[in-house]
């Protein structure tokens, strides 16, 4: 997560925090995870990207199918912001 804050935010100038999620917990919480053994190795995270303001969730962006790239993007995100 960092190198890609880094390659996409370098100033911090956006507001937007990258965060990792290593061990899955908060992706469980949120019921987020799904069994990607058979190419994975193991559970892992739908892509999402949430917005949250005020420590509150405004908006949630999950992929239908767990690993596209077409509700997720910071496009779409930052579109309907």
């Amino acid at each position: 997560m960092k190198a890609w804050a880094s390659a996409l935010d370098p100033t911090n100038a956006s507001g937007i925090r990258f965060l990792a999620d290593p061990t899955g917990e908060f992706t469980r919480a949120l019921d987020l995870a799904f069994n990607g053994g058979a190419v994975f190795g193991g559970d892992r995270s739908k892509r999402y990207a949430l917005v949250i303001e005020d420590g509150k969730v405004k908006q949630v962006h999950v992929e239908p199918d767990n690993t596209g790239v077409d509700v997720s993007t910071a496009e779409k995100v930052l579109k309907d912001w």
